[in-house]
């Protein structure tokens, strides 16, 4: 989610709860947990409160595009050690404008994009997809010898079903690649 859109944000209300307030991303939505006695303006205090909370906690962690290629070349000197030319990108950078893939190559020059999207993901999916990136490099297209290399990640299936998991929730249908 970029910060130029406001998430969908839905308040839950809990008779137990007295003081505290808490704030957590659920897909595309923001669930805020208050006291029911909170008034609405109290309610709308929190709120604003607990996004820019959520907002901050999340830019700490983003990954740089630094810190991106060099997870590049760990994945690659671990899951493809003989290809050290081949699995070697120019670059690995976040973009903001792919709404229909996780992340994309282009073998002519040697780039891998990756989704911001992935950015609030868990590591092990996000290696999955830069491993299926790198993986163009060797093998530009989804022939069999392809998702062999792709398969020796070993939470590859279950990063799989992840990224599966998020379409459906979300209502979203993505490209393979």
């Amino acid at each position: 989610m970029t910060s130029a859109r406001k998430p969908v944000v839905e308040v839950r209300r809990s008779q137990r709860r007295h003081r505290t307030v808490s704030a957590y991303r659920d897909g595309e939505r923001v669930v805020v947990l208050i006291p029911a006695r909170f008034s609405r303006a109290e309610e709308h205090e929190w709120v604003d409160k607990m996004l820019a909370r959520l907002a901050a906690r999340e830019q700490r962690a983003r990954r740089g595009d630094r810190e991106l290629l060099a997870r590049c070349r760990r994945l690659a000197a671990r899951y493809l050690p003989e290809h050290p030319a081949a699995a070697n990108p120019a670059s690995v950078r976040w973009v903001s404008n792919q709404n229909g893939r996780w992340g994309s190559c282009t073998p002519a020059d040697r780039t891998i994009r990756i989704s911001d999207r992935m950015q609030g993901m868990p590591g092990w999916v996000l290696d999955y997809v830069l491993l299926h990136e790198l993986a163009h490099l060797v093998v530009p297209n989804h022939t069999p010898r392809f998702w062999s290399l792709v398969a020796r990640y070993p939470k590859a299936e279950r990063a799989r079903g992840y990224l599966e998991g998020v379409c459906a929730a979300a209502g979203l249908s993505l490209a393979e690649d």
